[in-house]
C-alpha cells in the first residue's frame, strides 16, 4: 500500500516533523543514533538500512555501527550516547524507570534536547509502525 500518496497530509506532516527535529540544534548524528536502534528494535528492515548507511555518511565506522544492538556491552559508544539509547529503549519497550533516566538526561541534555531527542524517538516508532505495517516488502 502507498501509504504516503494515500495520506499525503498526515504522512507529509510526519516527515516535517522529523525534518523539525533534524534542524532543532540537537546533535544530528545522536538523533541518527536513536533512530537506527529504534528501527532496529522494531525490525524495520528499511530503516535500519536508512539509518546505517546515514551513520556512516557521518562518518561512524562500519564496526561502531555493528555493535549497536550490544552498545550496553561495549565501551564504543560515549555516555552521552548510552544514555540516549537507553532512554529510547525506556520508551519503546514501556519500561518503568522512567523517571531514574530522566533524572539522568537532565544532567546531560537541556530541556529543549530531551524535548527533541523524546519526540525522534516516538516519531521513529510510529514511522517504523507506518512502513512494517503498510508498505511493501523492500
Amino acid at each position: 500500500m502507498n501509504y504516503k500518496d494515500i495520506a499525503k497530509e498526515t504522512i507529509g506532516n510526519l516527515y516535517k516533523s522529523h525534518h523539525s527535529i533534524r534542524r532543532s540544534g540537537i546533535d544530528e548524528k545522536l538523533i541518527a543514533l536513536v533512530e537506527l536502534r529504534v528501527s532496529q528494535i522494531n525490525g524495520c528492515a528499511y530503516c535500519c538500512s536508512y539509518h546505517a548507511k546515514e551513520l556512516s555518511d557521518f562518518g561512524f565506522e562500519q564496526d561502531i555501527i555493528n555493535r549497536l544492538p550490544g552498545w550496553k556491552h561495549t565501551n564504543a559508544f560515549n555516555d552521552q550516547q548510552k544514555l540516549a539509547l537507553e532512554w529510547a529503549e525506556a520508551i519503546i519497550h514501556n519500561k518503568d524507570d522512567w523517571e531514574d533516566i530522566k533524572a539522568k538526561l537532565i544532567g546531560q541534555f537541556t530541556e529543549g534536547e530531551i524535548v527533541e531527542l523524546t519526540a525522534s524517538i516516538t516519531l521513529m516508532n510510529t514511522l517504523n509502525t507506518l512502513r512494517i505495517t503498510l508498505a511493501e516488502k523492500d
